[in-house]
């Protein structure tokens, strides 16, 4: 089994810069592909970015690509997500998961989850 639990969302305004962080316990995820996901109010949960377990190179959706920047630390297990220039359209529940597929990028790709953490844009 694998844990995942993330931290570092919150209120914030348009413009701020957050970095969410994902902590995962139980079985290593060194070799597994991780990704974030977001939620916004009423639609569905959307690919966000994904990184490698082994080679670490990563891939963002085309609505975040230049904002968002994904790196893992496996020495501390954990995965990050730094987000600049956040916008209200940002506002979301960001969930990070871990996946077995090393180009994973739908949800139903992914095998464990984590509970998420609320990013509040306000404009």
């Amino acid at each position: 089994q694998v844990q995942l639990v993330e931290s570092g969302g919150g209120l914030v305004q348009a413009g701020d810069s957050l970095r969410l962080s994902c902590a995962t316990s139980g079985r290593t995820v060194r070799g597994y592909t991780m990704g974030w996901f977001r939620q916004a109010p009423g639609k569905e949960r959307e690919f966000v970015a994904r990184i490698t377990g082994i080679v670490g190179s990563t891939y963002y959706a085309d609505s975040v690509r230049g904002r968002f920047t994904l790196s893992r630390d496996n020495a501390k297990n954990t995965l990050y997500l730094q987000i600049d220039s956040l916008k209200p359209e940002d506002t979301a529940v960001y969930y990070c998961a871990a996946s077995r597929n090393t180009l994973a990028t739908i949800r139903s790709e992914y095998d464990y989850w984590g509970q998420g953490t609320q990013v509040t844009v306000s404009s």
